[in-house]
């Protein structure tokens, strides 16, 4: 129940400029909502009471998954992660996206939240953030300003905190063009099912003929103020067929960029053993289900 909506202006417009100029015109105590899982939480908390609402779920182009000529694939920013969790333009090293999507919380909320509005709030331990990063996706923004695309990497900028700008909203997900040889997994742990991520690990592989990796993303979740990926981790694992000594090698790289808290959902100490063996089970899982060479 919103208590709050006989002090809030509600604006539901049609299309993305439309909501760009309601929000300007509102100032900063406008807010976008999409799914309205966590935004309806804070303004029943009474921890932000926005002047105006405007809603993006009459905007018809937020709501679309398609792919692209260049064989990439945008998602827009209200496709629910009931929806990105079985869409079918999602395979090979893009099924990270789904794999995410498909562990978040619980059906209701699958129903409700939208990928952009989970990206937006950029909760450390939500599950796409880490997903996108290893997917090597791209942002793209709306604004006062136009339209402007940003790398997930560069999006998540720390605890909650994101490279929108004031008056700006998310309207899409650009997944890049990948090869039918990738594949990607996305692993996490929780304390129950449908829990926020204790820690999580997510990865995209390229093989050649042979089964060994020529190209890989990983990142962590849930062990530090955004998604983390290791760079290091990644260049030691090209060339390996994903053998048992390189990825212990490689979770060492990773372990030691890693900078989780203690919080009610367990120690750092807890997280930090964790994590090798979510990075062991999202390889074993790629290697079982991989087609044997030709």
């Amino acid at each position: 129940m919103l208590t709050s909506m006989t002090k809030t202006d509600f604006q539901k417009p049609k299309t993305v400029e439309e909501a760009v100029t309601l929000l300007k015109e509102a100032g900063d105590d406008a807010r976008p909502i999409s799914g309205g899982a966590t935004l309806v939480a804070l303004m029943n908390a009474r921890l932000v009471q926005p002047s105006r609402l405007v809603s993006l779920s009459a905007i018809d182009e937020l709501t679309q998954c398609t792919y692209q000529s260049d064989g990439s694939v945008r998602i827009g920013a209200m496709r629910r992660h009931r929806q990105t969790a079985f869409e079918s333009n999602l395979k090979a090293a893009h099924q990270v996206v789904s794999g995410a999507a498909s562990q978040i919380a619980n059906p209701p909320v699958r129903n409700m939240g939208t990928i952009g509005g989970s990206i937006s709030f950029a909760d450390p331990a939500a599950d796409y953030p880490p997903s996108l990063v290893a997917a090597n996706a791209e942002i793209e923004i709306a604004g006062p300003e136009g339209r402007r695309r940003i790398p997930a990497e560069e999006f998540f900028l720390g605890w909650y905190e994101t490279a929108l700008e004031p008056g700006e909203i998310v309207t899409a997900v650009i997944l890049p063009p990948v090869s039918e040889s990738s594949v990607g997994q996305y692993e996490k742990l929780c304390r129950i099912a449908g829990d926020f991520a204790l820690a999580s690990v997510a990865v995209t592989i390229d093989f050649n003929a042979s089964n060994t990796v020529t190209s890989l993303r990983l990142a962590v979740g849930g062990c530090g103020g955004g998604p983390i990926r290791v760079e290091a981790a990644e260049q030691a694992l090209i060339g390996t067929k994903l053998e048992l000594d390189a990825v212990v090698d490689a979770a060492e790289l990773v372990v030691a960029e890693l900078d989780p808290i203690d919080d009610v959902r367990g120690s750092a100490e807890y997280r930090l053993k964790v994590v090798p063996r979510l990075l062991q089970r999202a390889f074993n899982n790629l290697v079982e289900t991989r087609e044997p060479a030709q």
